[in-house]
């Protein structure tokens, strides 16, 4: 059986749901070919799926479960709180389920000019794409089929007795004890979560810090932080072997030239990510990928071939939902209209969901200096912010990278309690090059934590700690 489109999507999540959204927009007759190689992914993706929407909920879950008791106000007291851990995760089922039918299934079943076709895609020439014993014909395509994880090689694995984000966030049980391989983004957010609801968590990181991308003071800051919440942090790490006694797995790593044994129940490995491209038949189409697979492009979304267009995790890093989204969207528009429109990362912020939050948009420090800009940086501590002791959580920083010369902020990188709800102020600064006085003139309410970013700004010019509440 043949069919004829003009646009044809491989990929269900949320590149391929803008591209789709986007395409039907224009009237573009559109096919959408669900399905990848990533475990547990339904229509969706991976973000409502297997990533943002059920690791958020429950480390939402965590911090609330271990701030009741662990808080800082004087007059509030409660005795040791109990956790069913199974009605959690049903929980995050049921709210997985919502999203996905609600903001997927549901979404494309009203789009009229595309059509969802089940099961996983293969390029058989340069403008077909087969999937089962369908063959779809193609003007244009987009490869949106997104990654997965990525487990490093470590002897004794073979059994396969290990978890990813995908079983970790479905087990039946809450384990005693966990040891977490990797300290980026995703390895600290499950480390965190699961220390909150009372796991033993211990991180091994092969890096000399966590975050290692990070600004060095929120990587310093953040271990300080998660060290007090009893989460045990190794780097400079060098994995040996995984082992086994009874039901218990034994981890061997080096830290320097001392040999250690970590015992635990489960073991997590957050190791980054592998894309989906395997087995696509993207040498049908000349489609060229770099050495880890990840399909190469160009700022306009395009690929090596000229028909064919690719977006989201599987083009690499950044992996973040909102830019697989923007990258989806742009490459029709580029292929379909002739916009050329363009991605620029420096203006894409990110963040890490720990308690603190991580947050950041723009150039860190060494970034700017490895790009010829004489900066002057500014570190604002947390504990000037008088919103900061109301809601007693005086925990984190503000750092701004600055052009000397220009004044205009480069980038903005926080770690403090939603940090990832205020850097939005500081995207728009990167974004349309605002400078310091910009922040400092622009009345900000009181009292708030994104007030932080204008106190930052301030603190360029005067010793803010110094200062009344509210002045400019």
């Amino acid at each position: 059986m043949k069919d004829g489109y003009r646009f044809v999507i491989l990929g269900q999540g949320s590149a391929a749901f803008a591209a789709a959204i986007k395409a039907n927009d224009l009237g573009i007759k559109t096919a959408m070919i669900g399905g990848n190689a990533t475990r547990g992914t339904v229509i969706g993706g991976t973000c409502v799926n297997v990533g943002c929407m059920p690791s958020k909920n429950l480390i939402t879950v965590g911090t609330v479960f271990y701030h009741a008791v662990n808080n800082s106000f004087e007059g509030i007291k409660y005795d040791k709180s109990e956790l069913n851990f199974k009605k959690i995760i049903k929980q995050k089922d049921k709210l997985v389920r919502k999203f996905r039918k609600e903001k997927y299934a549901d979404v494309i079943k009203n789009l009229e000019n595309v059509t969802y076709v089940e099961g996983r895609g293969k390029f058989i020439s340069k403008n077909k794409v087969g999937v089962g014993n369908r063959i779809l014909k193609g003007e244009k395509f987009l490869v949106a089929v997104g990654a997965r994880a990525n487990v490093i090689p470590v002897q004794g694995l073979e059994r396969g007795d290990y978890l990813t984000n995908e079983e970790a966030l479905n087990l039946k049980e809450l384990p005693k004890s966990m040891c977490v391989i990797g300290a980026r983004a995703l390895g600290l957010e499950f480390a965190q979560m699961y220390a909150h609801f009372g796991t033993k968590v211990t991180v091994l990181q092969r890096s000399e810090r966590i975050l290692p991308e990070s600004e060095p003071e929120i990587s310093e800051a953040l271990r300080n932080y998660l060290e007090g919440e009893e989460i045990t942090i190794y780097t400079g790490v060098k994995i040996g072997n995984v082992d086994k006694k009874g039901e218990k797995k034994l981890i061997n790593f080096k830290v320097g030239n001392k040999t250690k044994i970590i015992e635990c129940e489960q073991l997590l490995f957050a190791t980054g990510r592998k894309p989906n491209t395997d087995n696509l038949g993207l040498n049908k189409v000349d489609v060229k990928t770099d050495d880890k697979g990840f399909i190469v492009i160009n700022n306009e979304m395009q690929t090596s071939a000229s028909d064919v267009y690719a977006a989201g995790d599987c083009t690499g890093e950044p992996m973040l939902e909102t830019l697989a989204a923007k990258e989806g969207a742009i490459a029709v528009e580029n292929a379909f209209t002739n916009k050329k429109r363009k991605i620029n990362l420096k203006e894409v912020p990110s963040a890490v969901f720990t308690y603190p939050e991580v947050a950041s948009v723009g150039l860190t420090d060494a970034e700017a200096i490895v790009e010829g800009i004489r900066c002057t940086c500014g570190v604002l501590p947390l504990e000037l912010v008088p919103k900061a002791h109301i809601i007693g959580d005086t925990r984190g920083l503000v750092k701004l990278v600055v052009d000397k010369e220009t004044k205009k902020i480069q980038g903005v990188h926080i770690l403090a309690p939603h940090a990832a709800d205020i850097i939005h102020e500081g995207t728009l600064a990167v974004k349309f090059g605002l400078t310091v006085d910009d922040i400092i003139d622009t009345v900000h309410v009181f009292p708030t934590l994104s007030e932080a970013i204008k106190l930052a700004a301030q603190s360029f010019y005067k010793d803010v700690s110094k200062l009344s509440c509210c002045t400019e």
